[in-house]
């Protein structure tokens, strides 16, 4: 089939500037790092490649070190819906010494970011709510989630078929192919992780260099991966309580992780009566109880002071609306909540419900959820109705393609953490057990989604490093500790 796609895999790229207007800023700063864009021509549809064509934004940061140049390394942040066209001049400057021996290209996978859009003109930025307490709760979700189903079904029926995690990584081997690389290398957060095991299968032999950092077993991924890390939030939300309660001077949530964990349920149930107000004209906003865990789980991603002292603040928000008190909003919460609540960002609830839903059929039957959500009830309190709950997949078409298997081992390096809130470490446990030569790198101990890099933990960065720069695995798993520092084995 390549050949019918010769002309996608051999295209000449058309390198510029990134900065699309004056007012660019991203742009003006990719161009001001020395990278160079460019928009790679692919198939709508890989069964008829003579048919609508789409872009893909690709960024590049070429290699410095040409005598020592080990080739390209492609970058994908998650989401799905993630762009990561910004990101080759953070990731140079995170892989220190090997960073100038890679072209590193950051690329917007199809219909996200700056590549040829989708948006269904959603309401929302997100479909991460909770079924709340009662059963006409979870009524107003289900007529939600359809909504959105309906509104992407009325305005982008053509291409929702084509939105896939499969049509992705099709789309990363005419990268590959237009970059004129045999292998490429690839780091992967999060849904970036499953990204790269479906290429790794799909295209056999040719990666070269992969890591995955916040791994998902591609046998979980779907419409209702969430239930995989209910308990690790739960966990993740009572280590937060007890951080909160050693600071109740400043919060004023309780003394005691139990007394925290009370103030929440009871804000829970209080929005759960009557809608509670939060900001002030013009960021207003009305929480219910469908919401109001939505914004705890935003909160729970990581476990850095930084992260735990931004949760606070909206707890404190939420339990002054909740006793009926005015409150203000930090720019922070405010961005959160129209993140969530208006359709600011309906672009990006667009992609990610399609990926989602275009990869993974979800069961149809409302009671299904309903039954999930009431048996999660006394486990999980405040997540069990939130990652059990109904989702737009619920109604949406069924996939063109069977998800993928992995039937082929492939060479990588996996890094995850215990305590990681969004895709559970036995996630990236069983991947590590379903490519046999890959290598495991555990941080102990963090409640923390995507590490390197970002969590400024050395053990971690050192390892990836390490392995960018020789191509070697470790010979053994390895476990890294919070405090940075390698563990005795």
């Amino acid at each position: 089939s390549e050949a019918r796609l010769d002309r996608y895999y051999d295209q000449r790229l058309g390198w510029g500037s990134c900065a699309k207007s004056s007012g660019d800023t991203m742009g003006r700063d990719l161009d001001k790092a020395g990278v160079q864009c460019a928009d790679v021509t692919v198939p709508l549809d890989y069964a008829d490649p003579r048919g609508r064509t789409i872009t893909v934004a690709v960024s590049r940061l070429k290699a410095t070190d040409t005598r020592h140049r080990i080739g390209s390394i492609l970058l994908n942040n998650g989401g799905p819906g993630g762009t990561a066209l910004e990101s080759p001049p953070e990731f140079h400057a995170w892989m220190k010494k090997v960073g100038p021996r890679y072209d590193i290209v950051g690329f917007d996978p199809r219909f996200v970011g700056r590549s040829t859009p989708l948006d269904c003109g959603l309401p929302v930025g997100t479909n991460l709510f909770s079924a709340g307490h009662s059963r006409a709760s979870f009524e107003r979700q289900v007529a939600l989630q359809k909504d959105l189903a309906d509104k992407c079904r009325a305005t982008n029926a053509s291409v929702l078929p084509h939105v896939t995690t499969r049509n992705t990584a099709r789309d990363l081997d005419v990268i590959r192919g237009a970059l004129d690389e045999k292998k490429i290398s690839y780091f992967g957060y999060s849904y970036g992780t499953y990204l790269g095991t479906v290429y790794s299968q799909m295209f056999p032999g040719r990666t070269d260099r992969m890591v995955l950092d916040g791994a998902i077993d591609p046998r979980k991924f779907g419409p209702r991966l969430l239930r995989e890390a209910v308990g690790e939030n739960e966990q993740a939300l009572a280590d937060w309580a007890s951080w909160a309660a050693a600071r109740n001077d400043s919060y004023g949530l309780g003394r005691t992780r139990a007394q925290v964990l009370a103030t929440i349920d009871r804000v829970i149930r209080a929005s759960a009566r009557a809608p509670l107000t939060v900001g002030s004209a013009p960021d207003a906003f009305q929480l219910d109880d469908t919401q109001t865990p939505f914004l705890l789980l935003a909160g729970l991603d990581s476990d850095t002071d930084a992260s735990r002292a931004a949760l606070g603040e909206q707890v404190s928000v939420l339990n002054e609306a909740a006793a009926g008190q005015p409150t203000r909003l930090s720019p922070q919460f405010a961005g959160l909540l129209r993140f969530a609540l208006t359709g600011e960002q309906s672009h990006h609830g667009s992609v990610q419900s399609a990926v989602i839903c275009g990869d993974v059929a979800a069961p149809r039957d409302p009671e299904v959820y309903w039954r999930a959500i009431e048996r999660s009830r006394a486990a999980y309190p405040r997540f069990g109705a939130l990652a059990n709950n109904i989702g737009p997949c619920a109604f949406w078409d069924r996939p063109r393609e069977k998800p993928t298997r992995v039937k082929h081992d492939a060479k990588a390096l996996i890094v995850s953490a215990t305590g990681d809130t969004r895709t559970a470490h036995k996630g990236a446990v069983a991947l590590h057990g379903l490519l046999p030569s890959s290598k495991l790198i555990t941080l102990k101990g963090a409640n923390r989604h995507a590490i390197y890099g970002l969590y400024e933990n050395a053990c971690v960065d050192n390892e990836v490093n390490q392995y960018l720069a020789t191509g070697r695995l470790p010979a053994d798993d390895r476990t890294c500790s919070k405090q940075a520092g390698l563990q005795p084995r």
